[in-house]
């Protein structure tokens, strides 16, 4: 009885929202959208080719390619059409050689990838100016119990908690989602961060580990996902269970805007000084994100991704999958935080709030400290390449 209501409650909200416009006052025409590009080029020509040590990408292919061979041969890989990217009938037959290639072969790999796979350059017109930032997985001081010292909640995905999928209720709406909660009958929005930080959970979502710097847990949401450490040293890794709907708001950004930090010094580290300085600002300041993130337990050597697969240090990007779809490889020609380029085989594996436009990546750097001082630094002009097998690679 409870999901039907639901369905019949978020069928009502498409009707009310295609009944409720001003016939005196027309909406203004959308912005375009812009028009992605993907032109063939021989992989050999990419930047970087002879010098990247391919084989270092294999172990993530091979993530990749396990989950490619779970999908039915006729369903398409990307969202954009079978003529980009092809089936997954089109990758598997290459998925399988590639799962029994042997780790190290950097000029096997090389081979086997200039015979079988065409390059397609993404980009959206020559103004296109492609940026990549960074990411990494945290490890976080935590407590199975709560005590004066370990007092930040680490939740749960919450009972309360709904997800409409609203391209069940309208085709045109496929891949679109809202998130809230049942309030006598009605769908509302989400409770935001200030009302959660506020208590607004209590008796509603399991705690998983109880955190003992809200910076800190901070971070972690804004990451995804991370390491989980007790105080006598046992690790567990916890993970990206859902969100409440709400977009993510810049904390560095509010307090550069405000005054509080100069612009190119609002890092981590200078976040976690100006709020240590003014400990009376500091939970306003974290509400400025209203966007809050739960979580789960997970088993693995790595973080999930938003593809199913751990992400791998060095080689997993996170990508917007309205140009890039997960699981297939791409090149990435980007400048590297400590000078120079990375060009690279790298697999879109991921996804991020904040990662959305034709050229634009997040670079995963692995994890702990020495991760997060490469991620913290990343905001690379770049471009990339995803390859694509060449029996469907449009035209030139």
């Amino acid at each position: 009885m409870r999901a039907r209501a639901l369905s019949l409650l978020a069928a009502g909200l498409l009707v009310l929202a295609a009944c409720g416009e001003d016939e005196e006052a027309p909406a203004p025409e959308p912005a375009p959208e812009p028009v992605v590009r993907y032109t063939p080029a021989p992989v050999t020509d990419l930047p970087g080719w002879d010098s990247d040590a391919v084989s270092a990408a294999l172990p993530a292919w091979q993530h990749s390619c396990r989950r490619l061979a779970m999908r039915a041969p006729d369903t398409q890989v990307g969202p954009f059409g079978a003529n980009v990217t092809g089936t997954a009938g089109d990758w598997q037959p290459l998925c399988t050689e590639i799962l029994a290639l042997a780790d190290g072969d950097d000029s096997g790999l090389r081979a086997f990838i200039a015979a079988n796979f065409t390059a397609l350059f993404v980009d959206n017109g020559p103004d296109e100016k492609g940026l990549f930032t960074g990411y990494y997985e945290p490890v976080i001081a935590v407590s199975p119990e709560r005590t004066d010292d370990y007092a930040e909640p680490i939740y749960a995905l919450p009972r309360d908690h709904v997800s409409v999928r609203l391209g069940d209720f309208d085709p045109a709406l496929k891949g679109k989602s809202i998130v809230g909660r049942v309030e006598a009958g009605s769908l509302v929005p989400y409770r935001k961060r200030g009302e959660i930080d506020a208590g607004a959970l209590d008796g509603q979502a399991e705690v998983l580990y109880w955190a003992r710097d809200p910076l800190d847990l901070f971070i972690l949401q804004v990451q995804g996902s991370g390491v989980a450490e007790q105080p006598d040293g046992t690790r567990g890794r916890i993970g990206f269970a859902g969100h409440n709907g709400h977009a993510y708001g810049s904390l560095g950004r509010h307090l550069i805007d405000t005054g509080e930090l100069d612009a190119g010094r609002a890092s981590w580290g200078d976040i976690r000084a100006w709020l240590e300085a003014h400990p009376d600002k500091a939970r306003g300041a974290l509400a400025v994100n209203p966007r809050y993130i739960f979580f789960r337990t997970i088993d693995g050597d790595g973080p999930m991704g938003a593809a199913g697969v751990p992400l791998t240090a060095g080689r997993s990007l996170a990508v917007d999958t309205d140009n890039v779809p997960l699981n297939v490889p791409v090149w990435l020609d980007a400048e590297d935080p400590d000078g120079g380029r990375l060009r690279r085989l790298m697999l879109a594996q991921d996804v991020g709030s904040a990662i959305k436009g034709v050229v634009r990546g997040d670079f995963y750097w692995g994890t702990g400290d020495a991760a997060l001082a490469k991620a913290g630094r990343m905001k690379s002009a770049g471009r990339y390449w995803i390859l694509v097998p060449k029996g469907v690679a449009p035209a030139s």
